[in-house]
């Protein structure tokens, strides 16, 4: 008989800590219900003791999310589970999901407790937490390099104190797919009672396993996996959700098992994370890279030609690519622009439309084609927008080989406008000290990227920016076909956020 396997995201937790990939409380919220259309069983949407800002941005998912379960993650302590009910107690399916350390070199040298403290504060935490839900996962960090009766003997005082799910993480990518699937066996034959909880995996991808070695517990036992889109997470991040949601769809003779995800929403769940966070999927990605679905070898075009399942083992559309798109221009209307930005999965009102029209006309007048990449920019930059304490009114820039690179420019702040000139080493960085000059901002300019959306000497450019002062990181993005524009656009973006973070007292920083 078939089974299903669990499906747990926690991209917005395990996956949002890693460096670069923090998101403010919009775009969690938008990601969230992403995740939501993508039909993951479990959203994993943070870590609520870590800052007060992780705590609002889980408690607001909880409010949003009602199709999924909504799991917060805690340590063993009473304050870290209170903290992880007080933000998900209005969820429709909440979770606490409560971890701590049971390998020997984490017992000795991080938590420097014995065996014994450390099954007896697991139990008085779930016993605790089965207060608030009966819905309590319990993991056993670095599992993978634990004792493996060890393992099973704290898995059954779990079970007993009112887990209803175990999880096995490879906190550090360390295991090897038949080792791993041999200790989840021992696991599933040498746990008391263990079949009254569900056996969950947590795999990272230190050695390039993770998937691997999902697949390889599953087949052992495991019904539950946890995985992050794009495979994004600490180190060398985690198991790709992509990557087994499409192995178990693709394999069926081999795999038996079902997922409950909406396959098609897997692209553009891709899609919108490298619009949120600004940091592209590597071309060669498995599923979701641009290389995906891409035959320049003679041969294979020959094959593809000639019949597809010579060189493809997935259909395109499956994972929501489509290869033929609608390409929009200055003449089209309305109905066809909107109708365009529905086809993308954006339900946005009226106004919202209206003003993202508006947009499209500005662009479309500078250039010949409009694609999905321009329409998905501008809806991002709409719909996760912070409010505008500076304003880009005006950019001028002289530069050559024989000038001092200059940039004047007009900006309202605080609702005043201003206008200055500043020199620097080339165009980019003369409108950096510019803007920096004009807002008064000491912050560090700490990464600096430049993409291109689309092809072509016109496309529309990308600019990413990471900015840190007094110890808090954010993000700037900014999107114009001219990319000094676009670099102007993301600088003032990510200064912007920087004040409403300050503001709202929501540092983007992550758990130690």
């Amino acid at each position: 008989m078939t089974e299903k396997i669990i499906i747990f995201d926690t991209t917005l937790r395990d996956g949002e800590q890693s460096p670069g990939y923090s998101m403010n409380t919009a775009e969690k919220l938008h990601f969230a219900a992403q995740l939501e259309k993508l039909h993951v069983d479990v959203i994993e949407a943070g870590f609520p003791s870590s800052s007060a800002g992780d705590f609002e941005a889980v408690q607001m998912i909880a409010r949003k999310v009602t199709n999924v379960e909504l799991a917060a993650l805690a340590r063993t302590s009473k304050e870290d589970i209170d903290a992880a009910w007080g933000a998900i107690k209005e969820a429709a399916h909440p979770r606490i999901h409560i971890f701590i350390a049971t390998s020997d070199i984490h017992l000795e040298h991080k938590l420097r407790m014995t065996r014994d403290q450390v099954i007896s504060n697991a139990v008085e935490a779930i016993k605790y937490a089965k207060q608030f839900t009966n819905n309590i996962e319990f993991s056993a960090e670095d599992g993978s390099r634990s004792d493996r009766d060890f393992l099973c003997k704290i898995f059954e005082a779990a079970i007993a104190a009112g887990a209803t799910t175990v999880n096995l993480p490879d906190t550090v990518g360390y295991a090897i797919p038949g080792e791993f699937a041999e200790l989840v066996s021992y696991i599933k034959d040498h746990t008391p009672h263990i079949n009254q909880a569900i056996l969950s995996v947590h795999c990272h991808n230190d050695l390039g396993l993770a998937t691997a070695n999902t697949l390889a517990s599953i087949t052992a036992g495991a019904r539950q996996v946890e995985v992050t889109v794009n495979g994004i997470g600490e180190r060398a991040g985690n198991t790709s959700l992509e990557e087994v949601v499409m192995a178990l769809h693709t394999r069926r003779s081999s795999l038996d098992f079902f997922t409950d995800i909406n396959t098609r929403e897997i692209y553009p769940s891709s899609h919108l994370l490298v619009m949120i966070t600004g940091i592209p999927v590597q071309p060669n990605k498995a599923i979701v890279g641009a290389n995906a679905f891409s035959h320049e070898a003679g041969i294979h075009q020959d094959g593809i030609l000639k019949h597809r399942d010579t060189y493809e083992i997935m259909e395109p559309a499956t994972i929501g690519l489509e290869t033929n798109r609608l390409v929009l221009g200055k003449h089209s209307g309305r109905h066809a622009f909107s109708e365009r930005v529905k086809s993308l999965g954006y339900d946005l009102p009226r106004d919202t439309i209206d003003l993202l029209f508006k947009r499209f006309k500005e662009l479309a007048d500078k250039r010949k084609e409009i694609v999905d990449e321009d329409l998905e920019v501008m809806v991002a930059e709409e719909i996760l927008r912070v409010p505008d304490t500076y304003k880009l009114k005006y950019l001028n820039v002289t530069s050559g080989t024989v000038m001092v690179p200059t940039a004047t420019i007009q900006m309202e702040i605080k609702g005043k406008e201003e206008q200055k000139a500043g020199f620097g080493i080339g165009p980019i960085d003369a409108t950096f000290n510019t803007i920096a000059e004009m807002t008064g901002s000491q912050s560090k300019l700490v990464n600096f990227s430049i993409d291109s959306l689309t092809g072509g000497t016109d496309a529309q450019g990308s600019v990413t920016v990471r900015l840190e002062q007094e110890g808090v990181q954010t993000l700037g993005k900014g999107n114009d076909p001219d990319i000094i524009v676009a670099s102007a656009k993301a600088y003032i973006n990510g200064l912007n956020r920087l004040v409403h973070l300050k503001k709202n007292h929501f540092p983007e920083k992550k758990p130690k």
